[in-house]
């Protein structure tokens, strides 16, 4: 039951994070990571396939070996924060506490982001 749990719940962190791509609330990274860990102990072959995974795969390589995230993603991320966020602040919210809540979560958002490591450019 353990095993099956942590299988069910890692693949809705994988579906999460995928939609985490397209959304700026969601941040797609630690979805992965928490994925990574359930599919760890319920299934070698979906860590496997997650780890091995060409798009995702480098992102949790990155994290479990140097605990940083790579110049790219911070900046497609803090980029997706700030012009979708102010999309949603601006226009698509329509009271005061619901524009207040967005932007505390957005900048919640933010400082996360900011406030990982940044990977160091390696040379090949």
């Amino acid at each position: 039951m353990k095993r099956f749990l942590y299988l069910a719940v890692g693949f809705g962190f994988v579906a999460l994070a995928i939609i985490g791509i397209v959304l700026p609330v969601l941040p797609t990274t630690p979805f992965l990571l928490v994925a990574a860990a359930c599919f760890a102990k319920s299934s070698t072959r979906c860590h496997k396939w997650l780890i091995n995974n060409k798009l995702f795969g480098p992102i949790i390589h990155n994290w479990q070996k140097n605990r940083c995230i790579p110049k790219k993603a911070k900046s497609i991320a803090v980029l997706s924060i700030v012009i979708f966020g102010s999309f949603s602040v601006f226009l698509a919210v329509p009271n005061i506490y619901g524009k207040l809540a967005t932007s505390i979560l957005l900048a919640i958002g933010l400082y996360v982001v900011l406030s990982i490591k940044t990977c160091p450019n390696l040379k090949k």
